[in-house]
């Protein structure tokens, strides 16, 4: 008799291979200090081989049907997700009882690449076990929430990157604020500025084509050769009207800063109002006017919240292109986490790199979750 083996989840097989890869890679590295190369350490000589068991059974579970299987790899990779965080936690803590004070224990490849393919597992298995949006955003939020404990409660004191947040604890309350301001000195202009121009572009069709080939040149310019195009006229400006510094205006800092990220967010927006207003089908108007509903009743209750969702795409593009950007803005005087990613790479400190570099992907990941939310609580609500 044949038996024909097949596999359901090639996506878990595929992160499941790779996983086994991974445990050979360093999964942290001691060094004396912070400025040298480590000592690399793989997972299961730090722990235990057992660790390399992992690998197999997600491969195993890649060639099991079933609905029960998938909410098994659901626990099974969110159960190695934490436990990896907490590994790397006590692997550096029993490193730190052995070496100097300034020794530091920093993440390898290994737990990185680790991390990411267990995350992609679990958005996997969380897309195939459930179907609302609402409850596929929850079960992605849970995930962090031990992590998030592990993180408060000191367990991860002990890793090189801790120990550069607690040594510059005030530099980086000040570079969070920073970039804080530049997202959201970004998004409230470029929303009000950006909705007026597309809906102004809606009324006119004919006006589209030159609006939206300028917005396609801005798109075009490199961001650092923008910071830079914006220096010269604004310094100018400040020279001919001094009061101008009084508030705040300068040719370096944060008016570039804004200026150019408030240009960069217009494309999207823009296009992102239209084609949300343009999508509303002329029955669903024509019903509403049937109904003795003015023109101003009719956008405001009808066309404006059907386009909401396609609206609040582009403006959740734009938040995490800020957040991103924002970065190359510190090349300028605008401070944020940039500062600390170029102040790192200038010293060759990586522990200082990361500090700039991981906040800004967690704020990034965060406001887009933050907006994914709100798409699929308006899924939900349309559908009922």
């Amino acid at each position: 008799m044949d038996v024909s083996i097949r596999c359901h989840n090639r996506v878990l097989l595929l992160l499941a291979v790779l996983g086994g890869l991974a445990a050979w890679l360093p999964f942290v590295s001691y060094a004396p200090n912070r400025l040298v190369s480590g000592e690399s350490r793989a997972l299961w000589q730090l722990f235990s081989a057992l660790w390399l068991l992992a690998p197999c059974f997600l491969l195993a579970m890649s060639f099991i049907p079933g609905r029960g299987v998938q909410v098994a790899t659901l626990l099974l990779t969110e159960v190695l997700f934490c436990l990896l965080i907490w590994s790397a936690g006590r692997a550096a803590t029993d490193l730190a009882q052995v070496g100097s004070p300034l020794a530091r224990t920093s993440p390898g490849s290994g737990l990185w690449l680790w991390l990411a393919l267990t995350l992609l597992a679990c958005s996997d298995a969380i897309r195939r076990v459930v179907s609302n949006p609402v409850w596929r955003w929850l079960l992605h939020a849970q995930v962090w929430c031990f992590p998030l404990f592990l993180l408060l409660s000191g367990k991860l004191d002990n890793l090189s990157l801790l120990r550069e947040y607690t040594n510059r604890q005030d530099v980086f309350n000040d570079a969070l604020a920073q970039h804080l301001t530049l997202l959201f000195g970004t998004l409230l202009p470029a929303l009000v500025f950006g909705f007026a121009i597309g809906l102004w572009c809606y009324r006119h069709p004919s006006r589209q084509g030159p609006v939206f080939a300028v917005l396609n040149v801005i798109q075009t310019i490199p961001s650092v050769a923008l910071f830079g195009l914006l220096i010269a006229p604004l310094a100018g400006l400040v020279r001919q009207f001094p009061e101008l510094n009084h508030l705040g205006i300068a040719g370096t800092g944060m008016t570039p800063a804004l200026i150019a990220l408030i240009l960069y967010a217009l494309l999207p927006l823009v296009r992102g109002v239209v084609a949300g207003l343009n999508q509303v089908s002329q029955e669903v108007l024509e019903s509403a006017e049937a109904m003795g509903m003015s023109a101003r009743q009719r956008f405001w209750q009808v066309r404006l919240p059907l386009a909401l969702p396609l609206l609040l795409r582009s403006l959740r593009v734009v938040a995490v292109q800020t957040v991103g950007m924002a970065v190359i803005a510190a090349l300028i005087g605008a401070g944020g986490f940039g500062a600390l990613v170029f102040q790192g790479l200038l010293s060759s400190a990586l522990d200082l790199v990361l500090l700039g570099v991981i906040p800004v992907i967690v704020m990034a990941v965060v406001v887009d979750a933050l907006f994914g939310l709100g798409i699929a609580l308006l899924k939900v609500k349309h559908h009922d």
